[in-house]
């Protein structure tokens, strides 16, 4: 039977939009990579994740599921398998990641051409049927799929603001505790109370001030889900441009520039867990047909 695999990059947030509806993410090298093979076996859809097979499957099978439903293909089944260095449930776009990657492998296998805005509107779909996200996670899904800085109202689905941005010798390092949140576990009710302050971080986004916006995000979010905010001053004290809580967290996002990497890489290493240096992203998702 016909088989695809795509691969899409994750991304950081710059605005999380879950206290106002409007966000703004940044593309960055880690990947997922999802290879999909259609069977003749109608309805039945097995999901492994290569790299944590404890984790659920539910996004992965609702996500082929939406798909095959759209555009006729329910005579199909389908075994999909993903493999990824994005670390799941840590707020670095996991999930927007997969479901791209899983829909544009779908699709391609199908035969059926790619559209870009399909791909991503199918994904967002596919992640609210699934419950890993709260908002749909428009921002996100664009910029792991673009690349580059995304800003969005995801209330519409519209993109406000798209730009590939230079790296300029730019790197992101990520602080990874070895705690996972997940989506599902969150309350919205309390984010009113930084609506005004998330809305400014919105309004620098626009105007393309990313790194005000990241900080100020990560800020008024660390402090509503009741995470320390140590290891984001200790990371701007030691000399980035930019640091912030990415998603839901637990992972904070720091934009550093090369000659203070090694600053705050020795800032993070009293903290548990884990430090990732990884660089901003500007190419967009790709997938080949593998038979």
């Amino acid at each position: 039977m016909a088989k695809a695999e795509a691969v899409c990059h994750g991304a950081i947030t710059i605005v999380n939009a879950m206290a106002t509806g409007k966000g703004a993410a940044l593309g960055i090298r880690l990947w997922t990579k999802a290879t999909v093979t259609l069977t003749d076996d109608p309805g039945k859809i097995r999901g492994r994740i290569a790299d944590d097979p404890t984790e659920s499957t539910s996004l992965i099978r609702a996500t082929v599921k939406t798909v095959l439903d759209r555009f006729g293909g329910k005579g199909y089944g389908a075994i999909v398998e993903t493999v990824s260095n994005i670390p799941i449930a840590v707020g670095l776009k996991s999930s927007s990641a997969a479901s791209n990657a899983v829909v544009a492998a779908t699709l391609t296998a199908l035969g059926r051409q790619i559209d870009n805005m399909m791909v991503i509107r199918l994904g967002v779909k596919s992640s609210l049927r699934a419950r890993v996200t709260l908002t749909g996670a428009f921002d996100d899904a664009c910029a792991c799929y673009f690349g580059g800085l995304v800003v969005t109202d995801n209330r519409t689905c519209k993109i406000l603001r798209q730009s590939k941005l230079s790296a300029n010798g730019d790197h992101i390092l990520l602080h990874v505790p070895r705690l996972k949140k997940y989506s599902g576990d969150i309350r919205k009710g309390s984010f009113k109370r930084i609506s005004r302050l998330v809305d400014l971080a919105h309004k620098e986004a626009l105007r393309g001030n990313t790194p005000l916006a990241l900080t100020l995000n990560g800020i008024a979010y660390s402090r509503i889900l009741g995470y320390d905010p140590s290891p984001v001053a200790d990371a701007l004290e030691a000399g980035a441009a930019a640091a912030g809580l990415s998603g839901k967290g637990p992972a904070i996002a720091a934009i550093v520039s090369s000659r203070k990497v090694d600053n705050v890489i020795s800032a993070w290493e009293r903290y548990p867990g884990k430090t990732i240096e990884t660089a901003l992203n500007a190419k967009k998702a790709s997938v080949r047909v593998l038979n």
